[in-house]
């Protein structure tokens, strides 16, 4: 069995010719001299490189299509018809409305979520900027997280500098501005350093200036310059520059600009910011510069790297006490990663959870620190959340849904340009012809927030429809397990469906889950 789709992708624009294909290499089962060259292979040999990427690059998130011989689909959520935890003991009746999905995210400094979900890192690229009102406004008054992604105040042609620090980012403001317009005071906004933000300050810049509260950190930063340098005289030939197809990156000493990127060049660079090596001892005091800085909340991400590598991020995370340690497993998307990294590379997310488990009972068996944990890498749905959360517990407090996410911003904000253009699809308005028919949480949100619901992009509508109906779903998976509170959750409120699962997650097997409780039921 081959768990791959070697050689043909909807993501690289390839495809075979004929319906089989040899299972290793995905080529052609008969290779034709004479064919326009539709595969991988062939499209390589006159794109070259370009095909590693997915594509258009920057308009598009791509998610892996490898099959895992293990995945969250192996485990079922187990339901029961007695008890009722977290249920006030004057209630006569149980009814899943009445399920509270807050959760609190955080060390001394707590983050209140009305959901336990939050954004992946959403940053220079042209679909984050172009989706960004829509998703921070969404966020907001979802009562959940939004990330902004690494070096955006790297990548704002505007921004400005002293002595090689930045002193202003009009696009960082911006972003900032567009979540704590809708704050409310559920839910948060968490600003991501790679080596360019660490280079420019832009940490100590949002802290200081813009009042965010909250940073993330990404596990092994290092930067290698490559590509060919392009010295400017002026900003407005940077701009013209980026009109062309180049992304520019601002010299911080001149204010102008020291490097331009050709496409291929630009995934090449995001690539190599994410390496480098990491020690103990910076990290510790990393966490500790960002804490004496003004940072009340200090989170790390790190990606499905080798055993070794997940055990170094948990230990340091645990002896600097960050506040969140988010985990993100081979098996999700991406807007700009290699398109087979993105398939073969690292370790799949159900995997990697159950070893980060482990790792965390270990580590307060000891009575060491265990920072709260998210899991990331391919979670769209309400019993995704449910089974991740369940997997994990008591250490597991989150799930970050990185393209599920965004796609409500999508759609949104088309549906605000298709109903002013009188271009809606025909799937759409069949609800009918205006956002107050097809938008089923529109009207309350009106009522929430009165004549201010006329600056709410439709966008955020969406994202907070879709957030409501991630509530809905997990308030019905709890209920049918009988537990009224997220810190309920625990593993015994899943099966395993395949012993594999079993070998994999240490979740029992379907057929010996509570058998010695139910043989006594039966038999005493």
């Amino acid at each position: 069995m081959n768990y791959g789709t070697p050689n043909a992708s909807s993501a690289t624009g390839t495809r075979n010719r004929v319906p089989d294909q040899s299972p290793q290499s995905g080529l052609c089962s008969v290779c034709l001299d004479g064919c326009t060259g539709l595969c991988e292979v062939a499209k390589s040999s006159y794109r070259g490189r370009e095909v590693i990427y997915p594509k258009p690059f920057g308009k598009v998130t791509a998610g892996a299509t490898k099959e895992y011989p293990v995945d969250y689909s192996h485990l079922n959520i187990q339901g029961t018809c007695i008890g009722a935890a977290g249920v006030k003991a004057n209630h006569d009746k149980a009814m899943f409305p009445d399920v509270s999905t807050e959760t609190m995210l955080g060390h001394k400094h707590k983050v209140k979520l009305s959901l336990p979900v939050f954004t992946g890192a959403l940053g220079s690229t042209d679909i984050a900027k172009d989706n960004w009102d829509g998703l921070a406004a969404g966020a907001a008054i979802s009562g959940i997280i939004v990330i902004i992604g690494e070096n955006v105040a790297g990548m704002d042609p505007s921004a400005e500098y002293r002595k090689g620090k930045v002193v202003r980012s009009p696009e960082l403001e911006k972003r900032v501005k567009a979540f704590n317009d809708w704050y409310d005071g559920t839910g948060e906004i968490i600003l991501q350093q790679n080596v360019e933000d660490t280079r420019i300050s832009s940490a100590e810049y949002a802290i200081e200036k813009l009042g965010v509260r909250c940073i993330e950190l990404k596990w092994g930063q290092g930067a290698k310059n490559i590509g060919g340098e392009v010295k400017l005289r002026s900003i407005e030939q940077a701009l013209d520059l980026k009109k062309k197809g180049y992304m520019v990156i601002p010299d911080p000493e001149d204010h102008l600009v020291r490097k331009a990127f050709k496409e291929e060049e630009i995934m090449e660079f995001e690539r190599h910011s994410r390496l480098g090596m990491v020690s103990h001892d910076e990290f510790v005091k990393s966490v500790g510069h960002y804490r004496d800085a003004g940072a009340k909340f200090v989170s790390l991400k790190t990606g499905a790297f080798r055993i070794t590598d997940l055990a170094r991020a948990m230990r340091f995370a645990s002896d600097a006490e960050i506040d969140l340690l988010t985990i993100d497993g081979a098996g999700g998307g991406t807007g700009m990663s290699p398109w087979r990294m993105m398939n073969e590379w690292g370790i799949p997310t159900i995997y990697l959870q159950s070893i980060a488990y482990k790792f965390a009972s270990q580590l307060k068996a000891k009575g060491m620190y265990v920072p709260d944990l998210a899991i990331a890498g391919g979670f769209s749905l309400e019993d995704h959340i449910f089974k991740a959360l369940a997997l994990g517990a008591p250490h597991f407090k989150a799930v970050c849904m990185g393209r599920a996410l965004m796609i409500p911003a999508f759609i949104g904000k088309n549906i605000q340009h298709w109903i002013a253009e009188d271009k809606i699809p025909a799937d759409i308005k069949k609800y009918g012809d205006a956002a107050e028919r097809i938008f089923i949480n529109l009207e309350m949100l009106k009522g929430r927030f009165g004549k201010d619901f006329n600056k709410l992009p439709l966008a955020a509508v969406a994202m907070y429809t879709f957030c409501d109906r991630l509530k809905a779903g997990l308030q019905q998976f709890m209920a049918g397990t009988r537990k009224f509170a997220l810190k309920y959750l625990d593993r015994s409120d899943l099966v395993s469906l395949t012993k594999e699962a079993t070998e994999v997650t240490g979740i029992p097997y379907v057929m010996e889950a509570d058998m010695e409780e139910a043989q006594r039921i039966l038999l005493c």
